[in-house]
């Protein structure tokens, strides 16, 4: 049995999948792998940490794989290189598997978190500027939450039928003539000191030392429009009964997991517990939007 510590992570900046396979081949040396679940996630996430020590006790290894770039994680999945990730809402995953032509399914739901306008250089809302900039995600899914936000902070108005997956193109009304920059998600807090303002997602925010309470404004993430942002565990669809992969599921929502999700979110992060098949439900809705 390959003996894995539960805290050792592996960052892959690869760009192919080929890459990730690479990277991952000296993981280990010798042995079975039969009960060694490697969880593909974006950034620190010490709740797994939390997770792998209770998940020995289920006689399973788990060993987090970082990821710095949102593309790699479901490429990875795909290819057999992790057994799960844990980074994605449902809305991304649904325009992840349109795109890459992948077959991958939620089998449970993690936690929704807001996604939240920040400046370094304002304090309010109100004391945005007329043309300011204002940097959003580049990824679809992304972007058009972003979009929303600003349409709830008065900021800009969108075509009523722009869906989730909205463009600067849907935007009807712009009264501050604010400019939109769109950038990699994963980046926004670097444009902070370059724009008047970013969205950015909490968990990104948390991971770059930005408190949650600074923002300017954000989303309601327990509103009911709030479930295609649902943040979700994923498997490979021909392996989502897996049993050792149903363990993981219910550890997640263990008292220990949750109090470390609390803990490190400031309270932001919202867990939410839908039964696997609604999940996957959301995921084929999404794509039918998509394919239109």
């Amino acid at each position: 049995m390959i003996s894995v510590l539960p805290r050792r992570r592996t960052l892959l900046a690869a760009s192919t999948a080929a890459a990730v396979a690479l990277l991952l081949s000296g993981c280990g040396a010798g042995g079975s792998d039969e009960h060694r679940i490697r969880v593909g996630v974006s950034g620190d996430s010490p709740e797994w940490d939390v997770l792998a020590k209770e998940a020995k006790k289920e006689g399973l290894t788990v060993e987090t794989v970082v990821f710095d770039d949102y593309s790699l994680p479901n490429k990875a999945l795909s290819a057999g290189d992790i057994e799960l990730n844990a980074f994605q809402h449902l809305v991304f995953l649904a325009q992840s598997n349109t795109e890459n032509k992948t077959d991958i399914a939620p089998i449970a739901a993690t936690t929704v978190v807001p996604l939240g306008l920040y400046s370094s250089k304002h304090k309010q809302l109100a004391d945005l500027p007329d043309r300011a900039e204002i940097a959003l995600p580049n990824d679809p899914a992304n972007q058009g939450r972003g979009l929303r936000v600003l349409e709830q902070a008065k900021i800009i108005e969108l075509r009523k039928d722009a869906g989730l997956f909205a463009t600067p193109d849907d935007i009807t009304a712009n009264p501050k003539h604010v400019k939109l920059t769109p950038v990699n998600a994963q980046q926004t807090p670097r444009t902070l000191k370059d724009t008047d303002a970013a969205i950015i997602n909490d968990g990104v925010a948390e991971l770059a030392g930005i408190k949650a309470d600074t923002a300017l404004f954000k989303d309601d993430p327990a509103g009911p429009q709030s479930v295609p942002y649902l943040n979700v565990i994923a498997a490979r669809a021909d392996r989502k009964d897996d049993p050792d992969y149903q363990k993981i599921v219910k550890l997640y929502a263990s008292q220990a997991v949750q109090d470390e999700v609390r803990r490190t979110s400031n309270g932001t992060a919202h867990h939410i517990e839908l039964p696997a098949a609604e999940l996957q439900a959301e995921v084929a809705r999404i794509q039918k939007q998509l394919k239109r």
